[in-house]
């Protein structure tokens, strides 16, 4: 099983994304969410561990197939500490976690925010691998004090083996996994760029996905095929090549995105009285040359953002008796953003607050224009397209 800190740098910027799965709460303040396919992942691990306990407490065989699903769901736990701490550490770091999934192959955490450097995220990283490796020596420990021949010695010593392989495994120096970004970050450090440490790592980890595919044909290729050995193999290399390829990308977006700026991709707006007619403010509109409208109340506070869409639907003999506030979408806490902001920067401050409508502000708060969240996305795209 695989489990990894995806951050906003190691793939291409995204629209909302709906979150998927079910809920399982909110630890620290994240939201964890528990994948469909993790069902699927659950479903393997209760088949191949059942024969185990069959073969060695065979006066359990009637309850096998609860206690294998039991060490499944106990897997699952340990997969959600690793990526707390993940969680913890950014928070700690003042970042942002999106959520935690739950998934076929491990586990994601999605961390965005500013703050970002190589040391913090090599911290970030690291301490996922080392909370497995923590969990596995608690489990050998318990293994010394458990009765030999007992579900939970059994138990126990699966558990510290599956937490040592997630530990060691995810140390392994390619994206995605976590050894990855400590390569990434190592490489940040040296080069102060982290556009070729990403490079770099994504790379090794297209070589640990070839890799992965050649141990799984290993057992075929000596007259000794495993089926399940060569179908898992197969699936997690796949995993691996194609997060690999999206960190590439990730790193293709963030060379262009020094070429973004909130003043330049902004529509300037105007700020008018909700209570106008809609007829004369798109008359005012057009006489300031501006591209949007935000409503205000008496005492200046903004109040919403006129919708294009809805003004369009409005008939014209209407707008003279509709006022401005019936036509506008309210502004969520949080969607305003600083008129100064460029690249990375702003990238970031947009993909820790995820609405279609930005209200970008100057830093003394007079208000600026309106920023469509499909503005950058289209911004992002054509840049990457002169490349």
């Amino acid at each position: 099983m695989t489990s990894t800190d995806q951050r906003q740098g190691d793939q291409p910027p995204q629209a909302n994304e709906p979150t998927g799965g079910l809920p399982l709460g909110r630890p620290f303040g994240v939201p964890v969410f528990l994948s469909w396919s993790w069902f699927i992942g659950a479903a393997l691990i209760t088949w191949l561990f059942y024969p185990l306990i069959e073969r060695q407490l065979p006066d359990l065989a009637d309850w096998a197939l609860v206690i294998a699903f039991c060490f499944a769901v106990l897997l699952g736990l340990s997969v959600l500490i690793h990526e707390l701490a993940h969680a913890v550490a950014a928070l700690r770091f003042g970042q942002t976690v999106r959520r935690i999934n739950l998934h076929l192959l491990g586990g994601v955490s999605e961390i965005v925010g500013p703050n970002r450097r190589p040391g913090t995220d090599f911290v970030i990283a690291v301490v996922g691998p080392l909370a497995s490796l923590a969990l596995a020596a608690l489990g050998f420990g318990l293994v010394y004090l458990i009765p030999d021949e007992t579900v939970l010695h059994l138990v126990a010593w699966q558990l510290a083996v599956a937490n040592l392989i997630v530990g060691i495994f995810n140390l392994i120096p390619g994206l995605p996994l976590d050894g990855g970004r400590m390569l990434r970050d190592v490489v940040w450090a040296i080069t102060g760029r982290e556009h070729t440490g990403t490079v770099a790592a994504a790379w090794t980890g297209r070589v640990l996905a070839v890799g992965l595919v050649a141990l799984a044909l290993l057992p075929m290729l000596m007259g000794n095929p495993d089926v399940i050995w060569l179908v898992w193999g197969f699936i997690l290399a796949s995993f691996i090549w194609f997060e690999a390829g999206r960190a590439l990308q990730g790193a293709k977006v963030r060379s262009v995105l020094p070429a973004l700026s909130a003043r330049t991709l902004t529509r300037r707006a105007i700020p008018l009285p909700a209570d106008l007619p809609v007829n004369q403010g798109l008359q005012r509109l057009a006489d300031a040359g501006a591209g949007a409208i935000v409503t205000v109340g008496a005492n200046g506070e903004v109040l919403g953002i006129v919708n294009e869409t809805a003004v369009a639907a409005l008939p014209e003999h209407r707008r003279p008796w509709v006022n401005l506030a019936a036509v506008s979408r309210s502004v969520p806490d949080g969607s305003s953003l600083n008129a100064d902001l460029m690249g990375e920067d702003l990238v970031d401050e947009i993909a820790t607050r995820l609405v279609s409508e930005y209200l970008v502000v100057e830093s003394d708060g007079r208000i600026y224009g309106v920023l469509a969240a499909a503005d950058v996305e289209n911004a992002l795209t054509s840049e990457l397209s002169k490349r």
